[in-house]
């Protein structure tokens, strides 16, 4: 597939005449599947990037962190906003560093630049976020084989789970905190089409409003992927289950290298055996469930990064001196269009 010539066409005159974009542009490559090397005949094209800040940006009141068009399925990183999502070890941004040179459709020479300061923003801190990207893909895995396999009775102690631990991540992120108010528990049912359901108790004083939404609004989103069973399209489901699943080992193997070789290695081309026969369908049963040797690689998986970050020499967080004069020579060029 020709990227360069699909990117030069109408549908992407975007990319060229926003004046975010066009010359500003310091990466712009290839994202999801075709990145990986995963792709099918199914697979969309999706577009990632980095682009200066306007000179209003920095010294003005305007602010910027990322163009998207969703027609295109197009995202395009204000530099600042990359470099915080990098320090954070963040997997989709980090991808965009790790491209094989012909994923590029457009790299500049500071593009350039910071493909070659990768390291400056590789740290321990990678453990956490890859480690979280993949276990919720598990999760997601494991809700889905749950709700369509498991007795309604079992189906609800794994929702409970699932309530619970979205519930504590919700606490963490937003709140600083690892309990909260609600206490969610399973009791005879009070719903006649149900053997047991889950409760909810609640205590909140003086709690704002739009939070208690945003809690409230979790823990339907669990119950609501739950509630589509005897609903689903079972081919096309099965492909996005299987999909899950490579993605899954995928994360681990590129979570590997960062720690292992302080590297990003966005294409997989020495797993692409596996990671394709795991997305055909080879590890799924019958059931819907995934086979005991699936399980058992993704064991592996989590000791080999278990391994990986006891024994890595990664420091615990970025050298944010280093990274803050980088920063501020991208974003001087950005104001004055002049190298040092």
């Amino acid at each position: 597939m020709d990227f360069k010539k699909i990117m030069e066409s109408d549908e992407y005159d975007f990319i060229r005449k926003n004046d975010r974009l066009g010359k500003r542009i310091m990466l712009l490559g290839l994202g999801g599947s075709h990145a990986y090397g995963t792709s099918n005949k199914n697979s969309d094209i999706d577009f990632r990037g980095v682009t200066l800040q306007k000179p209003s940006d920095l010294l003005g009141l305007t602010q910027f962190e990322q163009y998207e068009d969703d027609k295109t399925d197009t995202v395009v990183y204000g530099f600042n906003k990359m470099v915080k999502l990098l320090l954070d070890c963040n997997p989709n941004t980090c991808e965009i560093l790790g491209l094989d040179e012909d994923q590029y459709l457009i790299k500049s020479e500071l593009g350039q630049e910071l493909i070659d300061n990768t390291g400056l923003f590789l740290s321990k801190r990678a453990i956490k976020s890859f480690g979280g990207y993949a276990d919720s893909q598990l999760r997601r895995l494991q809700n889905a084989i749950a709700r369509d396999t498991l007795p309604q009775s079992e189906r609800e102690k794994h929702i409970l789970k699932s309530v619970m631990h979205a519930l504590e991540d919700v606490n963490r992120r937003f709140y600083g905190k690892t309990d909260g108010g609600l206490k969610v528990y399973i009791d005879k049912a009070v719903n006649p089409e149900l053997d047991t359901e889950i409760f909810v108790d609640a205590d909140y004083k003086h709690f704002p409003l739009r939070d208690y939404e945003d809690v409230w609004g979790v823990m339907r989103s669990v119950v609501r992927d739950y509630d589509k069973i005897g609903k689903r399209n079972k081919k096309k489901d099965d492909n996005h289950l299987n999909k899950h699943a490579m993605h899954l080992i995928r994360l681990f193997m590129m979570a590997i290298d960062i720690l292992e070789k302080g590297e990003i290695r966005t294409h997989r081309v020495n797993d692409l055996d596996l990671l394709l026969s795991i997305r055909r369908g080879d590890f799924m049963e019958p059931s819907g469930s995934f086979s005991a040797a699936f399980f058992e690689m993704l064991d592996e998986y989590e000791r080999k990064l278990d391994e990986a970050a006891a024994k890595t020499k990664l420091p615990d967080n970025p050298d944010m001196e280093k990274v803050g004069k980088f920063v501020e020579r991208i974003n001087r060029y950005a104001i004055t269009e002049e190298k040092e």
